[in-house]
């Protein structure tokens, strides 16, 4: 459905027309995929964090080294990892040589909750299902346009 008759709304120019409609689709999936988190009692920052642990093989990360790999740059990483702990999916280890550091794990129960969950990669693909490969690309290289700050109009 055109972004038009999803609000019922005026545009000034397509640049205006276009920033509104990135807005509301991107509303509109990320609000499905969370719907299919909250089914597994997850955020989806959480989810973010025990993808990143497991895509790692494992290996403790730091706090940093997960905010920087993170989705949403602004997230509270010790306030996410504080309850994954408390849902003992992670494990936190002070770091030997920077006490004020922590070693970040996923565990087991960690890893069994995503076992669980691969279906979620399924979902989350079958959120663009409507779009071919090749405009899937398209969309990719449009939206990484976007993001390029140091390109010229």
């Amino acid at each position: 459905m055109r972004i038009e008759d999803e609000i019922d709304g005026h545009f000034r120019n397509e640049y205006h027309k276009g920033m509104i409609n990135l807005i509301y689709t991107t509303n509109e999936i990320h609000f499905e995929f969370l719907s299919y988190l909250r089914k597994h009692s997850l955020t989806s920052q959480q989810y973010n964090v025990l993808r990143l642990l497991r895509g790692y093989g494992g290996i403790p990360r730091s706090i940093d080294f997960l905010r920087n790999r993170m989705l949403d740059k602004k997230s509270d990483m010790s306030r996410i990892i504080d309850r994954l702990y408390a849902q003992q999916l992670v494990d936190r280890v002070e770091n030997n040589s920077d006490r004020r550091q922590k070693e970040i794990s996923i565990t087991q129960k960690g890893k069994d909750l995503l076992d669980k969950m691969d279906d979620c990669e399924k979902h989350s693909d079958s959120l663009l299902k409507n779009l071919t490969e090749e405009e899937a690309k398209e969309l990719n290289r449009l939206l990484d346009k976007i993001r390029d700050k140091n390109e010229t109009h």
